[in-house]
């Protein structure tokens, strides 16, 4: 049964993809087209298309972190663990799509992952990395290395635009109005650059998976990602950003804070940062939080009495539900099947 299972698990992590693209993905084009910078289909095509590159050229660094989460031995029980995680995952994608709440297709993987892995074997099963920081070298290995990107790049998310909008203030305060044509071009520079590295973080967390259930399964000999994985990634992570990441952007562009053009760029060019930085450094981010952070902190340095902090409120309470929820899930999905599947 366990072919059957590793199939499953396989066609889950491309249907995470698609869910991924129409969450996190589309997050990177909200800005962009809210300022005005770009028409809807020309912005989410340029997204769409710069994300597809990232997940074809963008290596495999992050992908091997995430893949190094669980300490199971390969067979069933790995295989399993990984559908409960990628189903829980993109369940939860899908509800916090309905609810037009940007929230974190990093995070659930996670949470995931964490929950079957306990479900299965018990705390043991995490690669927690505690350990390796607190003793000589100190290094940050395992979810001690997931969860220190995932606090850096949303701190680097809301400082560096907030210091980015004050910086930007100042220097055209004497500006012509005529300076926004040059502000909308950079802009699209800008999203193009982040939409690349979001697809090479983005697409490498499934990537990861696969790779992981071919191994686990005996179908290959070594952790590696197939060229084939790859592409199709690549694809559905395009096909989500196009065909349904409109709830997201209208959360991210117009409900948190009315987005300007030199808005839109401070939010990208330290969001694009954080994102490339964690990338660089393979580390699996949510670029979903980073944005979001990015345009609270530009909100705030601008005029903080026009954010609306209630729908910032409503996405950091999504931020701290996510991991535990999908932990939750995924762990009750483990021991519901596991008795059926006799591995």
């Amino acid at each position: 049964m366990m072919p059957e299972i590793a199939a499953a698990t396989i066609l889950l992590a491309f249907a995470f993809t698609f869910t991924n693209g129409f969450q996190d993905a589309s997050a990177i084009a909200a800005t962009l087209i809210a300022s005005r910078s770009a028409t809807p289909r020309k912005g989410i095509v340029l997204v769409a298309g710069m994300a597809l590159l990232g997940a074809v050229l963008g290596g495999s660094a992050v992908a091997f972190t995430l893949s190094g989460l669980l300490t199971l031995d390969p067979g069933g029980q790995t295989v399993l663990v990984l559908l409960a995680a990628v189903l829980s995952a993109t369940l939860w994608n899908l509800a916090v799509w309905r609810c037009g709440l940007p929230s974190s297709s990093t995070h659930a993987l996670i949470g995931g992952l964490i929950g079957a892995g306990m479900a299965a074997a018990g705390t043991g099963s995490v690669y927690w990395g505690f350990a390796e920081l607190l003793a000589p070298p100190h290094e940050m290995v395992g979810l001690t290395k997931i969860l220190f990107f995932f606090v850096a790049s949303i701190v680097i998310g809301f400082a560096g635009s907030y210091l980015m909008r004050r910086t930007t203030r100042l220097l055209l305060r004497n500006a012509k109005k005529s300076v926004n044509s040059t502000i909308m071009r950079l802009n699209g520079i800008t999203a193009a650059l982040m939409a690349f590295f979001n697809g090479a973080n983005d697409s490498q967390k499934q990537l990861g998976i696969i790779a992981l259930v071919l191994f686990a399964a005996g179908e290959s000999a070594a952790l590696e990602v197939p060229l084939w994985a790859r592409l199709a990634c690549a694809v559905l992570l395009g096909l989500g950003t196009l065909g349904g990441g409109w709830r997201i952007m209208n959360t991210l562009g117009r409900r948190i804070f009315e987005i300007e053009p030199i808005h839109s760029f401070d939010s990208q060019v330290s969001s694009g940062a954080a994102i490339a930085l964690s990338t660089l450094a393979g580390a699996p981010i949510s670029s979903t939080h980073v944005i979001t952070t990015s345009v609270i902190g530009v909100g705030a340095a601008e005029n903080p009495r026009r954010v609306h902090w209630q729908i910032g409120k409503e996405i950091v309470a999504a931020m701290v539900v996510t991991i535990p929820a999908t932990a939750l899930f995924s762990a009750l999905v483990y021991l519901i099947v596991s008795p059926f599947t006799g591995v």
